[in-house]
C-alpha cells in the first residue's frame, strides 16, 4: 500500500454539492486501471473544502467502490479534535490508512506538528501516512522533524514534496532522509513532474496527482521506473512534458479537474468555490495536449 502507485482522485463537485457518482465512477476506474492505492481526500481531492459529513461520505464512497484496491483516506484539519474525529470516521468506512497534512492558519512550530501526530496516532488503528505539502498547507518539514513523527505508532510513509531535477542530487537527497527513518517508513515522491526522477533515486512510491484523472501514464513511468527501467521511465515522463508545463502555468488541480472535464469524467465547474476552474484559453490547451499525447485512458 505504501509503494508503487497512489493514485489522489478529485472531489468532484455538481451544483455545489459533492458529485458522489462521479466520485464513484473515478474511483472505479484507478482499480480497474491497477493502480497500487487509491488516496481520497488529499489536495486534489478538496479536502479542506468539505465539511465533516463530506468527507465521511467520500471516504465511504471510495473504500466501496476501490474493490481490492486499499483506499487511503486525508484526514487533516485546522484543529486537533478535528482531525481525530476524521480519523475515526475514515476508520468506521473501512480505510486501509489515513493521511494527514498538518494544516494551519497561525505558523505552527515543529513541536506543535509533532504533538499533532502524537495526538492523532495515539487513536489510530490503521497506518498514517504523513503529507509534507507546503505549498498548500504553510508547514514546512524539516529533517529532524519526519525522523521524529516517524518514531510514532503507526507512520508507515512520509510522502515528500518533491526532489531535485538532477539525478545525482535526487538520490543523495532521498538517501539523506531515508537514513533518518526507520526501516519500515516508506518514502514516497509528489510534484508530478519530478515522479520519474524520484522513483528512480530510491523512492518507493508516487502519491500522484495525474493519477487519479488519468492512471495509464502514471503506471507506466512507475513500473519502469520500480522494475529499473529508468530510461523507458524518463521517456515516459519527458513525453508528458507539455503537461507539467500546464501544471506549472496553472497548477495541478485545477488543470486535472479541466481534463476531467473535458473527457466527461465529471460535471463542468466541479471545483468547489470560490476556487474557479481555468480559463476559456487555458481550457483549449489542455484540450488540445490531452488530444497530442493521446491522454484518453
Amino acid at each position: 500500500m505504501f509503494t508503487g502507485l497512489s493514485a489522489f482522485p478529485h472531489t468532484p463537485l455538481r451544483d455545489d454539492r459533492v458529485d458522489e457518482a462521479a466520485c464513484a465512477r473515478l474511483v472505479e476506474r484507478l482499480a480497474v486501471a491497477g493502480v497500487d492505492s487509491i488516496t481520497a481526500l488529499g489536495s486534489t481531492g478538496s479536502y479542506m473544502y468539505l465539511d465533516r459529513e463530506e468527507r465521511r461520505r467520500v471516504a465511504r464512497v471510495a473504500v466501496e467502490h476501490a474493490g481490492a484496491v486499499p483506499v487511503i483516506v486525508g484526514i487533516g484539519a485546522l484543529r486537533t479534535s478535528q482531525v481525530r474525529a476524521l480519523a475515526w470516521d475514515a476508520q468506521e468506512a473501512g480505510a486501509s490508512a489515513v493521511l494527514l497534512a498538518p494544516v494551519t492558519y497561525q505558523p505552527l512550530g515543529d513541536d506543535e506538528v509533532l504533538g499533532l501526530f502524537e495526538d492523532v496516532t495515539a487513536d489510530l488503528s490503521v497506518p498514517l501516512v504523513v503529507y509534507d505539502n507546503p505549498g498548500t498547507t504553510h508547514v514546512t518539514f524539516t529533517d529532524d522533524l519526519y525522523a521524529r513523527i516517524a518514531q510514532l505508532p503507526h507512520v508507515a510513509s512520509i510522502k515528500i514534496p518533491g526532489v531535485p531535477v538532477s539525478p545525482g542530487e535526487a538520490a543523495a537527497r532521498v538517501r539523506t532522509i531515508r537514513e533518518r527513518l526507520p526501516g519500515g517508513v516508506t518514502v514516497g515522491v509528489s510534484g508530478d513532474s519530478v515522479a520519474a526522477t524520484g522513483l528512480t533515486a530510491g523512492c518507493d512510491a508516487w502519491y500522484s496527482v495525474i493519477a487519479g484523472t488519468l492512471p495509464t501514464p502514471a503506471l507506466r513511468i512507475t513500473r519502469a521506473a520500480l522494475s529499473g527501467d529508468h530510461a523507458a521511465a524518463g521517456a515516459e515522463s519527458a513525453r508528458l512534458e507539455p503537461l507539467w508545463a500546464l501544471f506549472a502555468a496553472h497548477g495541478s488541480y485545477r488543470v486535472t479537474a479541466a481534463i476531467a472535464e473535458h473527457l466527461g469524467l465529471v460535471a463542468a465547474d466541479s471545483l468547489p468555490r470560490p476556487v474557479q476552474g481555468l480559463g476559456a484559453g487555458a481550457r483549449a490547451r489542455v484540450a488540445e495536449v490531452v488530444d497530442e499525447l493521446g491522454l484518453f485512458d
